[in-house]
């Protein structure tokens, strides 16, 4: 190129004219790459390609949905017989019941008709899903009543289940020994639950009034012991302000005590005796009662029992061992049928019922 034409070349480059090159932007760079790539136009910083719609089938999960809808309702309303329809082996594998915090509503629904074996002393029996011994026992949460606070009430309330456990649970008063735990925790100065303790638990016959059974739990040893070592339990504990400002705790629990003769060898028939009992403790006010600090006064006390005996008192449960058990559970009266395992109505506070000279009810099943 001559000079005359590389100084005509730089003005028209200067200019803008002419056919001098430009340098191309960083835009039309990428554009002229993505042409030569095939790869199409770029997309706009502000421009938005929506998705390609995909079908959608809703119509499975809305039946399944409405399936757990109707299941979840059914078991709300009538969750004792939904559970017997999955309890093939009489509730042995069944999952515990939720503690029982208010009375129920309906009784428990029915179970197999199957006999408590030594293996499974609890078959063929709503118990199966109750708790094992005072785990049953539901103790409601405290609050400042009377004259004592939340921490006392508390204390109250464990010193109340513990009453309950000493009473009915200790093996040794199973097996027929004296309740001296549970006779720690009442006041001494009570006087006719004093004269109570002191006829009951004396070596003479006892009578309807006096009979140990209305607070302890006792089997004789020589006649029948305990299956295993666990006793269903299933209740809860209540308490409010009561006379004098006292809290006033009222238990309603049931036990279930699966028991053989004494003689068995491993092999022998299994009873349940079934044991409902509900006692009113008061825990009263040491300024305004006579009382020992951690003991209460008993303000009533009723027992129903099923397969206990149904003869004049003997101090202890007498479980029917033998083909009259299988018949009609040791009961007197036809007209009287009762379902041991129905908690929907509180006991008689004049004794409840099964006891002697009153005419035993049939129980419905054991």
């Amino acid at each position: 190129m001559s000079d005359e034409e590389w100084e005509r070349f730089l003005r028209d480059a200067e200019a803008g004219a002419g056919s001098a090159p430009v340098e191309p932007s960083a835009r039309a760079r990428e554009t002229e790459r993505r042409l030569r790539d095939g790869a199409g136009q770029p997309e706009g910083w502000r421009t938005y390609t929506p998705a390609s719609p995909r079908p959608r089938r809703r119509t499975g999960w809305y039946a399944a949905g409405l399936v757990a809808a109707v299941a979840l309702l059914a078991v709300a309303l009538f969750p004792q017989r939904i559970a017997g329809w999955f309890d093939g082996d009489g509730g042995q594998d069944a999952p515990p019941l939720a503690a029982e915090t208010g009375r129920p509503q309906e009784a428990p629904g029915a179970e197999p008709a199957l006999r408590a074996t030594q293996a499974e002393p609890f078959r063929g029996s709503p118990a199966a899903r109750w708790a094992d011994g005072a785990a049953g026992i539901t103790v409601p949460a405290a609050k400042a009543t009377g004259w004592m606070d939340a921490a006392q009430v508390a204390q109250a309330l464990g010193r109340s289940r513990d009453f309950l456990a000493a009473a009915g649970l200790d093996p040794r008063v199973l097996s027929g020994a004296r309740p001296t735990r549970a006779i720690t925790l009442l006041n001494p100065h009570q006087k006719d639950v004093k004269e109570y303790l002191r006829t009951a638990l004396s070596a003479g016959t006892p009578t309807p009034e006096t009979d140990p059974l209305l607070l302890f739990s006792r089997f004789r040893p020589e006649q029948a012991r305990l299956v295993g070592d666990v006793v269903k339990t299933r209740g809860r504990l209540t308490y409010r302000e009561g006379k004098r400002g006292a809290v006033e705790v009222t238990a309603d629990v049931t036990f279930v005590y699966p028991v053989t003769p004494a003689a068995s060898d491993g092999d022998g028939e299994v009873i349940r005796t079934i044991v409902r009992r509900q006692i009113v403790m008061s825990w009263d006010d040491p300024d305004k009662v006579v009382t020992e600090p951690g003991t209460m006064s008993l303000v009533s006390y009723a027992l129903d029992m099923t397969n206990g005996g149904c003869d004049a008192p003997t101090g202890y449960f007498v479980p029917p061992f033998g083909t009259a058990a299988a018949d009609d559970a040791g009961s007197t009266d036809a007209s009287r049928r009762v379902d041991p395992y129905d908690r929907t109505a509180p006991l008689d506070s004049n004794g409840g019922t099964g006891t002697a000279g009153d005419g035993c009810a049939t129980a419905t099943r054991s």
